[in-house]
């Protein structure tokens, strides 16, 4: 049977966000997740709540929205009720793309199917997945659409992981990347690029080659920086580490929603394989060094930082973002490209302040809470 792309709105936008279980006495890792779900089922507001691999995560899922406003208002009221929500459980949530001290041993599997699966097939790489990313999904046309975009997005790939850089800690050591949950995905056998495939049909033909020989079971299976999503009718862009806040989480969906209008636009973008020829020198510089890494432009050789890299085009892009509603998200990025600063720089600062990493989770969560109906002040956790 053949691989079909499901019918979808171009230019839609939706999202997932993994999220951080925290107790509240040292702000380590809980696991909560089952109870918290359970205190979840019926929500108030459009969209979903879900378990990941192991117990100390959740997963928020937006509904489809058309606009920056009415996705960020549905991530504002998803947040405010999971706050609300596990405050009885006396649990705290909490963005950043790693927790800052917990170990990966002390993890436990979410019971599941495909979780259980995971962690007979990797071993302790499945809970070493215990990170934290933002997927965002925009909608195509078709297929042959979703291929295009896939690959002209991929030189995009390192300015979102320099912008959403966020998991500068890990096990109690700084580790001197702007963005290490990366490293945790680079572990897994089909992570990296989608092949070089130019049309729906030969990547269906790729995917049934690989189904057939046993690789893989479902698209699930590709952990790859960008994928297409056929049974959403989206491509999905997966490099993101979850930021420390709703509004950049927004933000970062906007800049993609953007950038994919302006392909869309420009049909004489086309993708080449030439233009993976510096991926992974790219991406490695923008999870070692976030906005201030070296950013080679394959087109013309010259090189520049990835900071000035997404200023250049963001300037180009003000056209598409007053037609669909995203300048002021793009304003944001833009200044924290200028300053070189994400949210890697402020949970350093955390740190050098208190010299603490029970302190950086404990800031991580009210970071997170901002401007929600629980959002007040807590007590100081206990240091470590």
């Amino acid at each position: 049977m053949s691989l079909d792309f499901a019918a979808s709105r171009p230019l839609t936008l939706g999202v997932e966000l993994e999220l951080q279980c925290l107790n509240t006495r040292d702000y380590d890792l809980s696991t909560t997740a089952r109870d918290l779900l359970a205190q979840l089922a019926k929500l108030p507001c459009e969209g979903e709540v879900k378990p990941e691999i192991t117990q100390s995560m959740i997963e928020l899922n937006t509904g489809v929205h058309d606009r920056h406003d009415t996705l960020l208002a549905n991530l504002v009221a998803l947040r405010d009720v999971m706050v609300r929500k596990a405050e009885l459980l006396n649990v705290r949530i909490a963005g950043g793309g790693t927790h800052p001290f917990q170990m990966w041993s002390d993890r436990r599997i979410f019971e599941g199917e495909r979780y259980e699966m995971l962690w007979k097939k990797f071993g302790y790489l499945a809970k070493q997945f215990t990170v934290f990313g933002l997927h965002v999904h925009v909608g195509c046309a078709d297929g042959d659409e979703a291929v295009r975009l896939v690959h002209l997005m991929s030189e995009h790939v390192p300015a979102f992981v320099a912008l959403s850089a966020a998991s500068p800690f890990y096990q109690d050591q700084d580790t001197r990347f702007a963005s290490s949950r990366l490293t945790a995905i680079n572990a897994f056998p089909l992570s990296g690029t989608m092949p070089f495939v130019t049309t729906w049909s030969e990547f269906a033909s790729y995917y049934e080659d690989m189904k057939r020989i046993g690789v893989i079971e479902s698209m699930k299976d590709f952990y790859w920086d960008i994928r297409p999503k056929p049974e959403f009718g989206t491509i999905e862009l997966r490099v993101c580490d979850t930021p420390l806040t709703i509004e950049k989480a927004a933000a970062l969906a906007a800049y993609a929603q953007t950038l994919v209008h302006a392909m869309r636009t420009d049909r004489s973008l086309m993708p080449t394989e030439y233009a993976y020829a510096a991926y992974r020198h790219n991406r490695f510089n923008a999870a070692r060094y976030g906005l201030s890494g070296e950013w080679v432009d394959v087109k013309g050789g010259a090189t520049c930082d990835l900071g000035e890299m997404v200023c250049r085009t963001i300037d180009g892009l003000w056209k598409q973002a007053e037609e669909i509603g995203t300048t002021v998200p793009l304003q944001a990025l833009y200044r924290s490209a200028a300053a070189r600063r994400s949210d890697a720089d402020v949970l350093r600062a955390i740190y050098a302040e208190t010299q603490s990493f029970s302190d950086v989770a404990h800031r991580q969560a009210d970071i997170w809470e901002t401007s929600s109906a629980t959002g007040a002040a807590r007590r100081a956790p206990t240091a470590r």
